[in-house]
């Protein structure tokens, strides 16, 4: 029998297979036919520590004989407490708020809410999102509406709300950047969102901290909200445990998910600082923030949470970030040596480059890479041209070793 379920970006209609996938440990993943796969882009870049990591699913298994579920508006619970203590303890002083939700698309949701909501308290008409060129923010509306526009999102253009764009700042046009978006902060804006230092979904573009900072003051002078979507780059996959940190930035709102948890749960949280969090803060009922949904901090998700916060806190976490980092240099410039490759980049465990001969997203070339890649056991899945390298911390040479030579195989 055919299977019912739909995947997501998936074209069933080209009958690719869809292998199934059994366990998981480290950074293998194991299928019901034998195979042990690589997992070389950490399963859509959550699994931090690897699969299955010891300390997290004993929290897991732990929390699910307390409580599992419990409504979270106007009710509280161990595991939240404790996990939002832990954030406010290694993430920027300035973010003094924390609120859950279950996904990094919905943690943008709640900061685009916030920011909207925090200028209609101060009773001021400021109601324009400006966002970078090419970026990606999720899949909801409106994440939608403040990513990138294309075929992705063409048919629910009727549903989408009009933002301000402002262009990639790529090497040598920085300035142009800048201009834009000082403009754009003259014009009614309520807030700026922008990925730090990696637009990830876009194709794995990369720019430089200074121009990052360089955003974050104009935003401050402009007195526009500054918010940091670091779902995939936070917890340290650009080298820092975050990416505004390498910038000298505190954003006002901060989006975290995937490796909140270490991967192993769906949960999220939106950072606010106490002057976003103050103008929601009223004996007024109809001022107060209005988001929530069914399984917002979930118990079960929050004691994964507080597992991985512990890793970070009790093991040499960085340090397998910082030798990641430098063994993924290695490999690029000898893949760059050998192969027809352009755009060869780094920025901290994020290795990536773009293959000649690409025709863009949706060319067949794309899937074909990843055909290869499959077949020889390397969960790998390219942007358009662009191949891109993510692995859990916990890979060791041999088996990063292993992802390249796949790779050089699969492009010559």
């Amino acid at each position: 029998m055919t299977s019912p379920v739909w995947h997501p970006f998936t074209q069933h209609g080209l009958q690719e297979p869809i292998p199934l996938v059994e366990r998981g440990e480290g950074a293998f993943l194991y299928t019901a036919d034998g195979r042990r796969i690589i997992d070389a882009i950490s399963s859509w870049w959550v699994t931090t520590h690897g699969h299955a990591h010891p300390r997290i699913m004993a929290a897991i298994r732990e929390q699910t004989e307390k409580l599992d579920q419990v409504i979270f508006a106007g009710w509280t619970h161990e595991p939240a407490e404790t996990l939002a203590l832990g954030l406010r303890a290694i993430m920027p002083d300035a973010l003094t708020r924390v609120f859950f939700s279950d996904s990094g698309s919905t943690s943008v949701e709640v900061a685009l809410k916030m920011a909207l909501g925090y200028w209609m308290a101060r009773d001021e008409a400021r109601d324009r999102i400006i966002v970078m060129e090419h970026s990606y923010h999720g899949d909801t509306i409106g994440t939608m509406s403040v990513g990138e526009r294309g075929v992705f999102n063409r048919a629910y253009e009727p549903l989408l709300f009009d933002v301000t764009r402002v262009p990639f700042p790529a090497a040598g046009c920085e300035q142009a950047t800048f201009d834009a978006l000082e403009a754009a902060c003259d014009s009614r804006a309520a807030a700026f969102i922008v990925e730090p230092l990696v637009l990830g979904a876009g194709g794995m573009m990369m720019y430089p901290p200074e121009v990052l900072a360089g955003m974050r003051a104009i935003c401050a002078k402009a007195g526009v909200l500054f918010i940091a979507d670091e779902v995939m780059t936070g917890w340290g996959r650009t080298g820092t445990l975050l990416a505004c940190e390498q910038a000298g930035v505190v954003p006002d709102i901060l989006c975290l998910s995937k490796g909140l948890t270490g991967g192993a749960m769906p949960l999220a949280v939106t950072m606010a600082s106490e002057p976003v969090f103050e103008a929601h803060y009223s004996t007024d009922r109809s001022k107060m923030f209005f988001h929530s949904s069914s399984y917002t901090a979930n118990p079960i998700a929050c004691a994964a949470a507080v597992a991985n916060l512990a890793i970070w806190h009790d093991e040499p976490v960085m340090e397998r970030v910082t030798a990641l980092a430098a063994a993924q240099q290695r490999h690029l410039d000898r893949l760059a040596a050998t192969h027809d490759i352009r755009n060869v980049r780094r920025c901290g465990t994020i290795a990536a480059f773009d293959c000649a001969g690409g025709e863009g997203y949706l060319s067949d070339f794309a899937p074909r890479l990843l055909a290869r890649f499959r077949e020889a056991g390397v969960l790998l899945r390219p942007l358009g041209d662009t191949v891109y390298v993510m692995p859990p911390y916990c890979i060791d040479t041999p088996t990063l070793d292993e992802v390249w030579s796949v790779i050089a195989d699969a492009i010559a």
